[in-house]
């Protein structure tokens, strides 16, 4: 695989697509040819050699499993995701995370028997990260896989099916509020209160945004950059058009059919680590069972 078949083969996992010609996710695995140096500073050392290589594949593919490396712990993490250089971005939002080690975070701590819905990282914060970076330390027994959703294929379908809701929703604007927990509540995918995530104690209403964006040095796709769905008609939060019109009840499930439809997953083993393109991928959590274990890094 052109100059980097030294240390990287293409492997394939379950799941996986194959989109416009490309493997979501590319799946990276150890060259058999390699020296057999294994773990998270062999493979740290490959990455910062190839950079330029990696976010390529990154942007291209929209998402990349490294798996069989044998990273160990979040130390080995932390060394994998400071070798690739992007610079930290501190998440900022209402899901209950612990600090583990260095840029690494614990992933959301809510209860593990329910679905954490699609979405882009920090979607509703000015801003959000480029890279969402996964590492598998514990693997659950049953379910807990990362569904992830190639944002720009919702985009595409759903503008087949709704061509006028889509353009009227992109030049009215949306508007979100969203109520969260008083205090602090582990118990909860939103467990922490306002003051904690977002230094306020009011009910927050995020400005007024669009239903798609597109980014630089994504083929010009409109990616389905919104929490429209995850949001509209819940108790805590709501979603309507930034005139406070509602959005249409039948349209809105029609789109989670539609994301769920695109969404891909595989099995989560121990030491895979996932880079997924924040710009272009939603993503979730299915319910699992005990123990799981996966960190997080975000990176603008």
């Amino acid at each position: 695989m052109g100059g980097d078949g030294e240390f990287f083969s293409v492997g394939e996992c379950d799941g996986q697509k194959t989109i416009d010609g490309e493997q979501v996710p590319l799946v990276l695995t150890p060259a058999s040819s390699g020296s057999g140096e294994r773990g998270g500073e062999a493979l740290a050392a490959a990455l910062r050699a190839r950079r330029e290589w990696v976010e390529a594949k990154v942007v291209s593919n929209s998402a990349v499993l490294l798996r069989g490396f044998g990273v160990r712990d979040a130390a080995e993490f932390d060394a994998v995701v400071g070798a690739l250089g992007w610079p930290d971005i501190r998440y900022v939002g209402p899901a209950p995370r612990t600090h583990v080690h260095g840029r690494v975070w614990t992933a959301n701590e809510g209860p593990l028997d329910e679905f954490i819905y699609y979405h882009h990282e920090m979607v509703l914060i000015k801003e959000f990260p480029g890279k969402v970076i996964l590492f598998c330390e514990v693997a659950p027994p049953e379910g807990g896989e990362t569904p992830f959703v190639p944002s720009f294929r919702v985009t595409e379908r759903v503008m087949e099916e709704f061509p006028e809701m889509v353009e009227e929703l992109d030049e009215k604007g949306l508007r979100y509020t969203f109520t969260a927990l008083s205090k602090n509540d582990t118990k909860s995918m939103r467990g922490r209160g306002w003051e904690d995530a977002f230094a306020t104690t009011d009910k927050a209403e995020a400005e007024k945004r669009k239903l798609t964006r597109v980014f630089p040095g994504r083929q010009g796709r409109r990616m389905w950059f919104n929490t429209v769905v995850g949001m509209h008609g819940k108790a805590l939060s709501s979603a309507t058009m930034a005139d406070g019109a509602e959005i249409p009840t039948a349209f809105v499930a029609r789109c989670g059919e539609i994301i769920e439809e695109e969404s891909i997953q595989f099995r989560w083993e121990v030491g895979d680590v996932l880079i997924l393109d924040n710009l272009a991928t939603l993503h979730g959590r299915r319910p699992s069972l005990p123990p799981r274990r996966v960190l997080v890094a975000t990176c603008k």
